[in-house]
């Protein structure tokens, strides 16, 4: 059973009394330990298509037909606070920008025991241990970092210890919303280096929102390429870099050198 399968998925603006289409049946499957990479650029729909998996749209959008399938369940059917329930625990999400994911006025540290103690029966000491391994785990000096706040700390510092908040609770289904867009291509490079080896480590499925294929193409097990709403094609990362059929692939390929 995949952990996440989205079939047929339409998304609307509304408009006043009108109603407009931007997602136009969208249909994806993520096994476990696999990594689907949605690329495109702004306003192809691929950020919107992961907020409808993570239940976070905007009050403006809505969902017009089509399933969210998350371990089997079509979540689509489920109440508010049960999909709430799936955030955090089962469902782990990065943010494009860093800065979002710590409050600036409390530390690393607290913040993140606060998480685990919200979603497991922990001490403060026994969450203070637990978030220290997944710091070091992400190649952070863990004492350092817990005891900060998140401005004393670099753009790739805070991504990586944002990836750490994200997989302390071991989800299934981590979604990274261009987890690099905000850093230089060095920090950029380490923060998927860092998010595939927990990947293999934990064995979740990766939803992995992108603009860039450089990185794309050496992560995905697969890629979808969207481009106005719709999925144009969808293939494994080798044959869309080898052999990719549609012509924006083709230019999204051709804008973006490839990194060995």
């Amino acid at each position: 059973m995949p952990v996440l399968e989205v079939s047929q998925l339409q998304i609307f603006t509304r408009q006043g009394k009108q109603q407009r289409p931007l997602v136009h049946g969208v249909s994806f499957v993520i096994p476990r330990g696999e990594t689907l990479a949605l690329v495109g650029e702004s306003g192809s729909g691929k950020s919107v298509t992961a907020s409808a998996v993570l239940g976070l749209m905007s009050s403006s959008l809505g969902i017009s037909s089509g399933e969210i399938r998350f371990r089997g369940d079509n979540v689509l059917e489920w109440a508010d606070k049960k999909r709430r329930g799936l955030r955090g625990r089962e469902i782990g999400f990065i943010f494009q920008n860093y800065q979002e994911s710590f409050t600036p006025f409390i530390t690393v540290g607290k913040q993140m025991n606060e998480t685990l103690r919200s979603h497991e029966k922990l001490t403060r000491r026994q969450a203070k241990v637990h978030a220290l391994e997944w710091l070091e785990q992400v190649g952070l000096p863990a004492e350092r970092v817990y005891s900060s706040y998140p401005f004393q700390l670099s753009g790739g510092q805070l991504q990586r210890a944002a990836i750490a908040a994200a997989m302390m609770l071991q989800p299934s289904l981590l979604i990274a919303d261009e987890p690099t867009t905000a850093l230089d291509v060095l920090s950029g490079e380490k923060v998927l280096d860092v998010l595939a080896s927990l990947q293999k480590r934990t064995g979740c499925a990766v939803l992995l929102i992108s603009h860039d294929l450089r990185h794309v193409v050496k992560r995905a097990s697969t890629i979808a390429v969207m481009k106005d709403g719709h999925i144009v094609e969808l293939d494994t990362a080798e044959h869309i870099l080898y052999h990719c059929h549609h012509e924006y692939t083709q230019q999204l390929l051709n804008a973006r050198p490839y990194i060995t």
